[in-house]
């Protein structure tokens, strides 16, 4: 009996001192107030993604799926999730929209990716620049969208827009899975929220101010208790497409510092042939090494730009904000207003710089958090 209780006790103390070995999910991971910092994937095979991976994987901690290719095979689509998971990278898929019968299988795949995955699976980057599509083209996402036949105001246009968007089959598909919702854009931020996305990524390209666009995203998400981001894309039409290395890695510091919770290096498509991680060249991915390392070594100056003021549109007042003649929800050419908060932008920008946000007059939200508040209609010195 004696020998008994001895053996007892001392299995007792080697569980204690060497737990039993378990499998570790892909779920474990330590929490960190850091920003997700990777690149997106545009190929079309998932040994292309599987390279881009190898190559990026000493230096990010993000993926995004971002080919239709890959999300409309399975096989290939489980193996990059799995190939991102194991190299420790967390990840969103793109889906341009969710089946439910060409390819049914996009509802089981949702219904086991948190288990299969668990939090290294973000969640779905769902369509793509809604807000810049419905300004440029009077419609946020072709023949799938609602026609804007009846929106006699611009209350009408928001409404549209936001219902549209939220009611759609494959919103719904994500919302009733609990799975978060991502996109990038660069206009109307403000209603892409209001639509149920819980993070957008502002599109640092062309020649938009940085100011307005981060203003404008920054400004939603806060205002409205979301997650923001900043995607670094084109900057020419033509190949090379992206800006230099160093441009890239500017971009990158600014939105790291103005708080971006998702910074993003836009590859697509897959330029010059025979390159096989897409448009990035080397220079990009240099900058992206000196980005990861820098953000390292300066967790302080995360988010240190903080937004002092903040500039209070209209209520539905969907200006495209782009320049002064931008046009109101795609439906309607700019009118005086539109010179107006043009002006009033440009001097916040010159006064503020990054240090202010831009949001809609809506009696839902508070404007809690800024020093000062600049209404379309006052004064601005």
């Amino acid at each position: 009996m004696v020998n008994k209780i001895f053996l007892f006790l001392a299995i007792m103390l080697l569980i204690a001192v060497f737990p039993p070995i378990t499998d570790i999910s892909y779920s474990t991971k330590e929490k960190s107030e850091s920003p997700f910092f990777g690149v997106s994937f545009g190929g079309k095979t998932a040994n292309e993604a599987k390279t881009l991976i190898d190559k990026v994987k000493g230096y990010t901690n993000f993926f995004l799926i971002n080919s239709w290719d890959i999300a409309t095979n399975e096989t290939a689509l489980d193996e990059v999730c799995d190939y991102a998971a194991k190299a420790d990278l967390d990840f969103m898929v793109y889906f341009s929209w969710i089946s439910r019968i060409v390819f049914a299988w996009h509802q089981t795949w949702l219904d086991t990716a948190k288990e299969r995955w668990g939090d290294r699976f973000l969640g779905v980057y769902l369509f793509d620049e809604l807000g810049g599509r419905q300004i440029d083209t009077g419609g946020w996402n072709g023949g799938m969208a609602p026609a804007f036949d009846e929106a006699y105001s611009f209350g009408d246009a928001a409404d549209i827009f936001v219902n549209g968007i939220s009611s759609i089959s494959s919103t719904q598909d994500l919302n009733k899975r609990d799975i978060q919702m991502f996109t990038s854009d660069y206009a109307l931020y403000w209603f892409d929220y209001l639509a149920g996305y819980d993070t957008v990524f502002a599109e640092l390209a062309w020649n938009h101010s940085r100011a307005v666009q981060i203003g404008l995203c920054r400004g939603a998400a806060h205002a409205q208790g979301k997650d923001w981001g900043a995607i670094i894309t084109w900057t020419y039409d033509e190949p090379p497409h992206l800006a230099s290395g160093p441009e890239i890695l500017e971009e990158m510091l600014i939105a790291y510092e103005t708080g971006a919770r998702y910074i993003i290096v836009f590859n697509y498509p897959t330029y010059p042939e025979g390159n096989l991680f897409g448009i990035l060249a080397d220079e990009h991915f240099e900058a992206m090494q000196r980005f990861w390392t820098y953000m390292h070594q300066t967790p302080a100056d995360y988010g240190r730009t903080k937004a002092e003021a903040v500039f209070v549109l209209p209520d539905d007042y969907g200006f495209g904000m782009r320049r002064p003649e931008d046009s109101i929800w795609g439906l309607w050419q700019a009118d005086y207003l539109s010179s107006v908060i043009w002006n009033k932008t440009e001097a916040l920008t010159a006064k503020y710089g990054l240090h202010f946000d831009i949001v809609y007059d809506d009696p839902r939200f508070s404007l809690n958090g800024y020093s000062e508040v600049y209404y379309w209609n006052s004064t601005i010195v």
